[in-house]
């Protein structure tokens, strides 16, 4: 079995889940005000020709990513670099969610479960990330180092669910009547 076909099963395995049905139905629940507010902003938009989240999430990952390098390569004069890192990517972290969030209110079926596990996986990574900063900013960098390993790793998963659904099934899209991304 090649690599491609592999992570191709282990979408379509979370596209056809009853728990990532479940997933979905309480992100649904309990970010109900936010969805509908995230759906409306700015951050919605088809002004690109294509969503925004795709975009931001390179800066949330090429921070974090940045870090855990400057943990592994840049010795004692990286620590403030590499915490400085994890707190903007923390911080772009939040329109690249709300930007993510809306555009799964547009989502059903297969997209809208693969959807609801990439975006539980993104949340997971961000606590670990946090957990980094707080860690960092107390003095202890090698557990920050650790956190950040782990929400990296966390965010290969999530990332690549994502990624499929932008790129294989043209999610991110905006050329669709309405501006709207194209539905399953």
């Amino acid at each position: 079995m090649s690599s491609g076909s592999m992570v191709q099963g282990v979408v379509r395995a979370v596209g056809e889940s009853p728990v990532a049905e479940w997933v979905a139905d309480a992100q649904q629940t309990v970010y109900r005000p936010l969805l509908e507010w995230a759906r409306r902003s700015p951050l919605h938009s088809g002004v690109l020709g294509h969503s925004v989240h795709p975009v931001l999430t390179d800066v949330t990952l090429g921070c974090w990513l940045s870090a855990s390098i400057l943990d592994v390569a840049g010795g004692s004069k990286a620590h403030d670099s590499a915490r400085l890192l994890v707190a903007s990517g923390l911080a772009a972290a939040i329109p690249t969610a709300v930007a993510g969030a809306a555009d799964w209110t547009e989502l059903s079926g297969a997209e809208r479960r693969i959807g609801a596990v990439h975006a539980a996986g993104t949340d997971i990574a961000t606590v670990l990330f946090f957990g980094s900063f707080v860690a960092r900013m107390r003095g202890n960098r090698v557990t920050g180092s650790k956190f950040a390993i782990a929400g990296n790793l966390v965010m290969v998963g999530a990332g690549l669910l994502g990624g499929h659904l932008a790129l294989t099934k043209g999610t991110a899209n905006r050329t669709v009547a309405g501006g709207a991304a194209p539905s399953a």
